[in-house]
């Protein structure tokens, strides 16, 4: 695999505020990280064949609900593919069937997370990914 960018994140989702409010709570947070934005699982992998072929994400955010490809979809794809199954993906949806939980974990998902109701809720989740993803450990 080509070399990852470590403050590189990319965030897929369909809904333009949800992924300017995943952005905002972690810049809030104080985590200086690049964000890319796509709207749907095509986009990504564009832009993962092309733009960034060279130079891949820390994580990729996804959601599962979208149209055209769905999360689950997207997931199983990026985890079949050798070059790209090594890039942590956190699910980030609406969803809280255990059901998506579980195909989720099954497709190679590295976490699954239902989207918070508030903001501050919000801080706290992206925070907790900064850290668990961002932060390396003491030595």
């Amino acid at each position: 695999m080509s070399r990852s960018t470590k403050n590189l994140v990319f965030i897929v989702d369909d809904d333009p505020d949800d992924r300017e409010a995943i952005r905002d709570a972690f810049r809030e947070n104080k985590h200086d990280h690049e964000f890319v934005f796509m709207e749907n699982g095509n986009k990504l992998f564009d832009v993962l064949s092309t733009q960034f072929s060279q130079t891949y994400p820390a994580i990729i955010l996804l959601d599962l609900n979208m149209p055209g490809k769905n999360g689950k979809e997207i997931l199983k794809e990026i985890k079949e593919d050798a070059t790209l199954r090594k890039i942590p993906v956190v699910i980030i949806t609406t969803s809280s069937s255990e059901k998506d939980r579980d195909i989720s974990y099954e497709l190679g998902a590295n976490c699954f997370v239902t989207k918070p109701d508030s903001y501050k809720e919000l801080l706290h989740l992206t925070d907790s990914i900064a850290k668990l993803w961002f932060t390396k450990p003491a030595a």
